[in-house]
């Protein structure tokens, strides 16, 4: 529904601020050159759509490798400890407790075809001992803004993309993105936890989110002291070892327990060209709806009121041409990735704008639409918190995003 109403705001918007321009200013080419954008951004939606086939048929078909290996059941038992601790309402042995983990460890590998069913299993068996059907209890409010938060330690989408648009190295956003996506959960799990009384000084909940932190911390304290290539290459080395370790990873799990590997590949592959068909439509409506609205001017005038105000408070804005996805994220997960791609196809995608804007696509997810589709499926009306908490988690990404790109990138 957000995207919708979106989709609507960028024609008129456009079309208001084109017919100022032209009747106003006299400009006589505003008008063909938004006409001209709906072909160009069509055939760009539709091109980015296609040349995604490659990339993700290989991912898709290494996580089914991954998948078949146990490597979500792994993550499963290296989590539990933590997760029992975040929904103590639940219990030891409650029926969604399983599904819970499943999804979060599902979302963090990258498998959104995994974690969605696993989600709404989970929402359903959380409803089962809901006393207030249609209130959120505690237990799937903590889990709705564990899924907003986006936390992920493969973001194969946003790497894909980059890799689409020509970047030298796809995977240099690799290490901002996760610690990005760290600070969105770290602020949505805490301020859960204070509205649900969670104690955080709980050896168990300290133990992870204090060791994580403490690494987190110390690494970027560390990256702080050194020069900007040396940042910058570090980021770019540590990435693809750690991308292809995974993958050798997932190899040795089927190979463990005798997986046909290469069947078990082609398995996952022939998800890619489907998956890359499936959303040229969504792809093309977007980005003809962007390009609309950056071509009558009014993205423009939108990002220029912004960097204007900031220069006059002293802010440095190479970063405020990313601002677009940023802003579109809670709302739209289709809108902000429409967003990143056009702010790699205006300003290439190894310009600074093109890196903050992937960095925040990859940090958190879309807030409105998770909501939606995890409390629709069990008819939960009145959401509490979950709202607020959630794009608290969302605002953190984006600042992280944003300062984590200067760091590396800047």
């Amino acid at each position: 529904m957000a995207l919708n109403y979106i989709f609507i705001f960028f024609f008129l918007a456009s079309f208001v601020v084109a017919l100022f321009k032209l009747l106003v200013w006299g400009d006589v080419e505003v008008f063909p050159a938004i006409v001209e954008s709906t072909f160009d951004m069509a055939k760009t939606g539709f091109e980015i759509s296609l040349g995604l086939t490659g990339v993700l048929t290989l991912w898709l078909g290494l996580m089914k490798v991954g998948e078949k290996g146990g490597i979500v059941r792994i993550m499963t038992r290296l989590i539990g400890p933590f997760f029992e601790k975040l929904f103590p309402e639940l219990g030891r042995n409650h029926p969604a407790t399983g599904s819970i983990m499943m999804n979060i460890a599902a979302n963090m590998l990258g498998l959104d075809n995994a974690a969605t069913p696993m989600g709404l299993k989970a929402m359903k068996e959380m409803q089962t001992t809901n006393l207030k059907k249609d209130t959120a209890s505690n237990a799937q409010i903590m889990f709705l803004v564990l899924n907003t938060s986006g936390l992920t330690i493969l973001p194969i989408t946003v790497m894909v993309y980059r890799a689409q648009f020509g970047a030298a190295d796809p995977s240099d956003i690799f290490i901002p993105i996760l610690l990005a996506t760290f600070f969105s959960t770290l602020a949505g799990l805490i301020s859960v936890a204070i509205y649900q009384k969670i104690n955080l000084f709980n050896k168990t909940i300290l133990a992870y989110i204090g060791g994580f932190t403490a690494f987190v911390v110390g690494f970027i304290w560390f990256l702080s002291g050194q020069e900007r290539e040396t940042v910058t290459l570090i980021s770019r080395v540590a990435s693809n070892v750690i991308l292809f370790s995974i993958m050798i990873i997932f190899i040795l799990l089927a190979l463990r327990k005798k997986v046909n590997i290469y069947e078990s590949f082609i398995e996952g592959a022939k998800e890619g060209f489907a998956v890359a068909v499936k959303i040229i439509p969504y792809l093309v409506a977007i980005l003809v709806a962007i390009g609309v609205f950056r071509s009558s001017g009014a993205m423009d005038l939108f990002v220029e009121s912004i960097r204007m105000a900031l220069l006059a408070v002293g802010v440095n804005t190479d970063f405020v041409d990313a601002l677009p996805t940023a802003l579109m994220k809670p709302l739209s997960g289709g809108g902000a990735r429409g967003m990143m791609v056009e702010t790699m196809k205006t300003f290439g995608a190894d310009s600074f704008a093109s890196k903050v804007a992937c960095t925040v696509q990859g940090a958190t997810d879309t807030t409105f639409y998770v909501l939606a589709v995890y409390f629709g499926s069990v008819g939960i009306s009145k959401t509490r918190y979950a709202v607020v908490c959630g794009l608290i988690a969302d605002f953190a990404g984006i600042i992280a995003s944003i300062l984590l790109a200067y760091l590396f990138f800047h």
